[in-house]
């Protein structure tokens, strides 16, 4: 069964980590730092190309849409029928933008969402604002520093949030200032024999104190159920002992002839 996962970040420019991990997520491209190696030896010149020639040569057969991704709302993003898998060819339109969901959101494990899943795993698509599109044209310095951060965002997130022999495919939408907006990340395959005695010791450890933790709140709300069923008992007596009292009083001088 594949997984998918959704996200939302602002401002996730981390070039230096980036500088740190880039040589950790190459899958067969040209990675940011070997262009501006090569441009260092006389064998590219990197401040010529595009931030759509750099995307492609850094992830050969990456898709590029020049579109307005915010135009998708992020209910409509992180739902399992968003139809993900038309950014994931060249004659995409505006309707994927566009797109509004109907009906019931259909489960993750149902075979129409596996199936759209699977067709796009292995690849990756960007979508980039017309403004900013415009911007890297006239600033390579700017489409140089999202290059930066857009492989940052991959090689970190797949260093530490993907299982190991996972096959994924990113889905990206970039914000005007080149800042990742919104993304998608399927997966499927990979190791799925189970988890190593560790991290089961560790799972049943945060069981055992989960259980603890919810048998304490049960002792202490039937504590509380006690106090006030005690409180309300005493409150009764207190009222028919009263009563009682009263009467007794009203019989006494009745009887005293005091009260006719």
């Amino acid at each position: 069964m594949d997984f998918g996962v959704t996200g939302k970040l602002g401002g996730y420019y981390l070039a230096e980590q980036y500088r740190k991990n880039v040589a950790a997520g190459k899958s067969g491209g040209v990675s940011f730092a070997e262009l501006v190696a090569a441009k260092a030896a006389g064998q590219s010149d990197v401040s010529g190309m595009s931030f759509k020639d750099m995307w492609q040569a850094r992830y050969p057969g990456a898709y590029y849409h020049v579109m307005d991704g915010s135009a998708i709302s992020q209910g409509a993003w992180d739902r399992n029928d968003f139809p993900l898998e038309k950014f994931f060819r060249d004659d995409t339109d505006t309707s994927a933008v566009n797109w509004k969901p109907t009906g019931a959101e259909p489960e993750a494990t149902s075979p129409q969402v596996q199936s759209r899943w699977n067709s796009t795993l292995g690849q990756k698509s960007i979508i980039v604002p017309p403004e900013l599109e415009e911007r890297m044209k006239n600033d390579p310095e700017l489409a140089k520093r999202v290059m930066a951060n857009v492989e940052n965002f991959i090689t970190t997130y797949t260093a530490t949030s993907v299982r190991p022999g996972r096959v994924c495919s990113w889905l990206i939408s970039l914000d005007e200032n080149g800042d990742i907006e919104k993304f998608r990340v399927t997966g499927g395959g990979g190791n799925i024999s189970g988890p190593t005695e560790e991290e089961q010791r560790q799972f049943e450890a945060e069981q055992a104190a989960k259980k603890r933790r919810e048998e304490y709140v049960r002792l202490n709300e039937e504590s509380a159920l006690k106090r006030r069923l005690m409180e309300q008992e005493a409150d009764e007596r207190y009222y028919k002992d009263s009563i009682i009292k009263k009467a007794v009083s009203i019989a006494a001088y009745e009887a005293a002839g005091i009260l006719k």
